[in-house]
């Protein structure tokens, strides 16, 4: 039996714990998947990298009516994927080595069970003890059992970016931002997509304005089918005898497709750990129930990242190690959590943004608000653009002169939400960021100016 100071559950945020204030501690890190956690191997990393190819067609696309007259003459998939893989497979495979040849670490790759209050077992038999432990073991695709069950061959985001080759036509089944994401990458390079949701907006956890423009400016490139879900899947006979994917909607409508990605959510990799054993309480969602300094039920045991947190997010999953980090090494200074402004992006066509609370929810709270919309056409670097579609949305409280909330959607929304990010965490009103500093003309970011200005709060 091997005993370590801290033992750690996956090999994604939670291996980032892993400090230079480490190195007296023995370190266990355990993960039976690709080194390195979702992000790096089958997220955010590789998915933007997609995203860059996809923005760059679209933009060749999109050319024409700016006087140039461009093409793509062809779409290399083989290349462009190999491209990816090459790197995000080499940091992969150099950071799993580092764990196995670290002088205070030990890698196990192994899938891994409680078998008691601090205690493991390894699939392999392997039995591990630690002083502390940390579960930061991520999450995996949901897929309906309409479509598990059936003799249908689809994809999970874990799987569609390494296929083979660019399929002439793919059904996506879901509406949220993996959907949304590779609606427009294989979209943008040539494919035929058809977007299935069972909901009525895409995107729907947005604020409804953003959804509502989203979902429009979506069923404008490819074909979305609303409202409707996946009655059944099989496989039927298609054109030159190859097989082909063919869903009956509950509409009684169907669709076919060479490729099928299963969008649906992803849920926390809490089923096979055996929590129950070491007393591990989680949500009914299957999070692992922590406090704000990342501690769960049971002394000793912490938790991070997307096993836990309601943020299925890299840099939520960040922070939180960096906090739980600090807290392993310093149990009477604990560091808590700041999840009072998590922003998030989706890399999709348009790009989206948002930060704070929705409008919805404002007026549920039953709170004063004044809302503001600027539009990206109606700046000068929105004319250059000839952009009819990319807004702010802005929403502030009039008696303080807090912003409590901003939601983008349009070119580059990911990088412009930023300084809205920065005034909602550090603090500063509307009128201290608006009139505080200079903006640059006749820079972008003049959308953000200009959607603070139309507030006209005093404070």
């Amino acid at each position: 039996m091997a005993h370590f100071d801290v033992a750690i559950i996956g090999s994604g945020s939670g291996n980032s714990i892993i400090t230079p204030e480490f190195d007296e501690l023995s370190v266990a890190v355990i993960d039976s998947g690709p080194f390195g956690g979702t992000c790096v191997n089958v997220g955010c990393i590789p998915t933007k990298m997609y995203v860059y190819v996809a923005d760059l067609a679209t933009a060749i696309a999109d050319s024409s009516r700016f006087g140039l007259d461009a093409q793509i003459n062809q779409v290399r998939w083989g290349d462009i994927r190999d491209r990816i893989f090459r790197r995000i497979d080499a940091i992969s495979e150099g950071g799993k080595k580092y764990r196995e040849n670290g002088k205070n670490t030990t890698a196990y790759f192994s899938r891994v069970r409680f078998t008691g209050p601090r205690r493991l077992s390894t699939a392999a038999g392997e039995e591990i003890t630690a002083d502390q432990i940390v579960i930061a073991a991520g999450g995996h695709p949901v897929v309906p059992p309409e479509i598990s069950a059936s003799d249908v061959v689809f994809h999970t985001s874990d799987t569609i970016m390494r296929i083979d080759e660019l399929p002439q036509r793919l059904v996506i089944v879901g509406g949220g931002y993996i959907a949304a994401e590779f609606a427009h990458i294989f979209g943008s390079l040539g494919t035929q997509v058809t977007v299935v949701s069972r909901n009525m907006r895409l995107l729907r956890q947005l604020d409804a304005e953003l959804s509502d423009a989203f979902t429009e400016a979506a069923a404008a490139q490819w074909d979305v089918r609303l409202g409707v879900s996946v009655a059944s899947a099989s496989m039927v006979p298609g054109a030159g005898g190859r097989p082909e994917i063919q869903l009956r909607l509950s509409d009684g409508g169907t669709v076919a497709a060479d490729q099928l990605l299963v969008a649906t959510g992803r849920a926390p990799n809490t089923s096979d750990l055996g929590l129950e054993v070491a007393a591990v309480q989680v949500h009914s969602d299957g999070r692992v129930d922590v406090d704000a300094h990342g501690r769960t039920s049971v002394e000793g045991i912490w938790s991070l990242g997307d096993i836990s947190s309601p943020w299925q997010l890299k840099h939520v999953a960040n922070h939180e190690a960096r906090i739980v980090s600090h807290n392993l090494l310093h149990p009477d200074d604990l560091w808590s959590f700041d999840h009072r402004f998590v922003p998030s992006a989706v890399f999709s066509q348009p790009q989206l943004a948002t930060v704070g609370l929705s409008e919805d929810e404002v007026r549920a709270m039953q709170r004063p608000y004044r809302v503001a919309v600027q539009r990206y056409g109606d700046t000068a670097y929105g004319w250059a653009m000839e952009d009819s579609t990319g807004f702010c949305k802005v929403i502030a409280d009039p008696i303080t002169g807090q912003l409590l909330g901003a939601h983008l959607m349009g070119y580059q929304a990911s990088s412009l939400i930023q300084p809205l990010v920065h005034a909602m965490s550090f603090g500063q009103t509307v009128t201290e960021m608006v009139r505080g500093q200079y903006w640059i003309h006749p820079a972008l970011m003049e959308v953000i100016e200009n959607a603070l200005l139309k507030l006209d709060i005093d404070g």
